[in-house]
């Protein structure tokens, strides 16, 4: 018989089984294929992503789902974000609106229940570490296979992303290309939209390929497997050519880099540094080009427009402060695209939809740290640390792209939003079994906490 409230059983689908195929679909199906058939554009991973929404609004009418209830940092920041969305939703659309916003608004009001959905059912249904492992690993397998196609993109000028085009499904876009150009070179996306997306989205990933490759030896797994997915992800990052995902792997670096110890920065350093010359062997003037990026930034022309919009944004700002303009109501070619997501946030949720977009992130790095603060467990430490260094990278990227316009990356980082959630979740569990009168590690070395079952 079940115990309300309890983990499901071994075997049991669970929200991790959930949240592992809405991964696959997100990375592997390209992101411009929609479904046929629906009167909105929805990808398959929207339409799983909204089933786990559905699933997890169910489990919370009964106790012997194994669905963790109770407090959690991550889950109320979900809950004030979706809140903050529901205003704007409901602000503008109570006047009249254009029948092409209000299109777009019913439709990107649908995605943030999608989104707020999943990462709700990865925070309350991934129950151990176990499980949170699985999923995570589903991640940086599905991060090693994108890659390959853009390894090929890249280097044969072969796009198997064409060999993924299913029936049931049509592009939203024909004209364009998974594949760019920067500095005479291939700038590739993968299956993502913009190489942009797909440079941040190997940012996100190629940290928790290393976790896992650097701990499999303790866990007594094979380690190549999750080297080789490293390498590829690292590679997959570099075909990107984005100066977006630089800034966003040296976020990501400085704080790992932070909580390593000295050993293991400079195993991490010589890595780097094996893979950078075999990088400029073997593809003769990729690092130029990337030292480019940064060393010709005065003058290069994306960043002069990124910036010549500010004066139109700041008057929208100025119309609707708090609650923005309207969900998904500012769009090309009607309106300037802002390649700055606080921006075109504050354009169209206002003050409220932007702090707590930036809060989800937030506080999810905090529930990655403070998991880490109180597990015992080194593995467990290292990955509370790696999860709130990629949480940076949402907040980070923001400044640079319009983070919520890319489905693959937006999926991404709200997956790891709810799995810093669960593993705050597994860490407090753990306290929670020490011996009645007797302290456990993690709270003699901190503050007694209040632990809700």
């Amino acid at each position: 018989m079940a115990v309300a409230g309890a983990p499901p059983l071994p075997g049991r689908a669970d929200g991790a089984t959930v949240a592992a195929i809405f991964a696959a679909v997100l990375l592997i199906v390209p992101a411009r294929l929609v479904l046929k058939g629906l009167p909105l554009s929805l990808t398959p991973a929207n339409v799983v992503s909204l089933g786990a929404a559905l699933l997890w609004l169910c489990a919370q009418f009964t106790l012997t789902l194994g669905v963790a209830k109770g407090r959690n940092p991550v889950r109320t920041a979900l809950f004030a974000y979706f809140t903050s969305m529901v205003a704007t939703y409901g602000f503008s659309t109570w006047g009249y609106m254009d029948s092409d916003e209000l299109n777009l608004s019913d439709h990107a009001f649908v995605l943030v229940i999608a989104l707020v959905g999943i990462a709700l059912a990865v925070c309350d249904g991934v129950r151990d570490r176990r499980r949170l492992d699985f999923l995570l690993q589903t991640l940086v397998v599905g991060g090693a296979v994108i890659s390959v196609i853009a390894a090929f993109q890249f280097l044969l000028s072969i796009d198997l992303t064409r060999f993924l085009e299913l029936p049931i499904l049509r592009y939203t876009s024909e004209g364009d290309s998974f594949v760019l150009e920067r500095a005479d070179l291939r700038r590739v996306a993968a299956t993502t939209g913009h190489p942009i997306e797909f440079g941040v989205t190997c940012a996100i990933l190629l940290p928790l390929a290393a976790h896992y490759a650097g701990q499999a030896r303790l866990r007594g797994e094979p380690a190549l497997r999750w080297w080789v997915c490293t390498a590829l992800i690292g590679c997959g990052l570099m075909f990107s050519v984005s100066r977006s995902a630089m800034l966003s792997l040296a976020v990501v670096g400085a704080v790992l880099f932070a909580g390593w110890s000295w050993r293991r920065r400079g195993y991490t350093l010589l890595i780097a540094a094996a893979f950078l010359v075999v990088i400029r062997i073997t593809v003769p003037g990729l690092l130029g080009a990337i030292t480019g990026l940064f060393s010709n930034i005065g003058n290069d022309e994306s960043i002069q427009y990124r910036t010549h919009d500010y004066a139109v944004a700041g008057q929208e700002i100025g119309r609707h402060f708090w609650l923005g303009r309207g969900l998904g109501t500012w769009y090309a070619p009607k309106h300037q695209i802002f390649d700055n997501q606080y921006i075109l946030s504050m354009v169209e949720t206002g003050l409220f939809g932007t702090v707590t977009f930036a809060a989800i992130f937030a506080v999810a790095c905090y529930a990655a740290l403070r998991a880490r603060h109180l597990s015992t467990d080194a593995g467990e430490r290292d990955l509370g640390l790696t999860i709130a260094a990629v949480m940076l990278v949402p907040l980070v990227g923001s400044f640079t792209f319009d983070l919520l316009s890319f489905h693959t990356v937006t999926g991404l980082a709200f997956v790891l939003a709810g799995a810093a959630g669960a593993l705050l979740r597994a860490a407090r569990a753990e306290v929670g079994r020490a011996e009645p009168g007797q302290l456990s590690p993690a709270q003699a070395s901190g503050p007694t906490i209040e632990v809700t079952r």
